[in-house]
């Protein structure tokens, strides 16, 4: 009998995100429906909710976080620590080699984010970087989900895939089929045999992000959905 295979979400946020209102318990509601055995938690600079959510949720979590670099995002998953924002992005990977963790691209060609990594910074650590996101539930253009396959491709990095979840209705949107692992390393050996699963979510999505950003900075007393 082969090794079991699992489906797993690289890319979702909880309330803990200044974007998301999702609590543990609907994301594990939604991993249930959808048939996710796996769930990176990856925050927006912040990763107490992926700790909280390993320790309290009752199912399989990859402890991650969306590290703000000086030139754009960069995801660590398999982290130990909280990784303060601002860094380099050669710093923040440093940080997150030091954990033990895998360095993770999200959504590396999306034309519309100001947060995403900056091309020549893409450039420059690419031979430092893991993994590429080659399929963001999140982008609605085939052709930047394309470019970053393309990219993935022509480094030799591995491919992962994620819904970039901030409601509960997109997760498992997008993800990887990868045989089971137990840590960083197996991960990374699993990745490399992986098929990416998924299609975008419906451009809504984007209004209950901006949504929730709003809730938080202004109206005080908001409430997890």
């Amino acid at each position: 009998m082969g090794q079991r295979t699992v489906r797993v979400d690289l890319h979702c946020h909880t309330h803990r995100s200044h974007d998301s209102a999702t609590s543990y318990q609907a994301l594990v509601g939604a991993c249930q429906r959808r048939g996710i055995d796996v769930i990176a938690i990856t925050d927006h600079n912040r990763i107490e909710g992926a700790l909280e959510f390993r320790d309290t949720a009752g199912m399989r979590c990859i402890v991650g976080e969306e590290v703000r670099t000086t030139e754009g995002e960069i995801i660590g998953l398999f982290l130990t620590e909280f990784i303060p924002p601002g860094l380099s992005p050669e710093e923040t990977i440093h940080e997150i080699k030091r954990q033990g963790g895998v360095v993770y691209v999200p959504h590396p060609f999306d034309r519309v984010r100001r947060s995403v990594i900056k091309t020549e910074a893409l450039d420059r650590v690419a031979p430092l970087v893991d993994a590429l996101e080659v399929l963001n539930a999140r982008l609605h253009s085939a052709s930047q989900n394309a470019d970053a396959l393309r990219f993935a491709r022509e480094r030799g990095l591995l491919q992962g895939a994620g819904s970039d979840a901030h409601t509960a209705f997109e997760v498992g949107r997008a993800g990887v089929e990868m045989p089971d692992f137990d840590d960083a390393e197996s991960f990374k050996r699993s990745l490399a045999s992986s098929r990416v699963f998924g299609k975008p979510s419906i451009p809504l999505v984007h209004l209950a992000s901006s949504f929730h950003k709003y809730r938080k900075r202004y109206l005080p007393g908001w409430t997890r959905l």
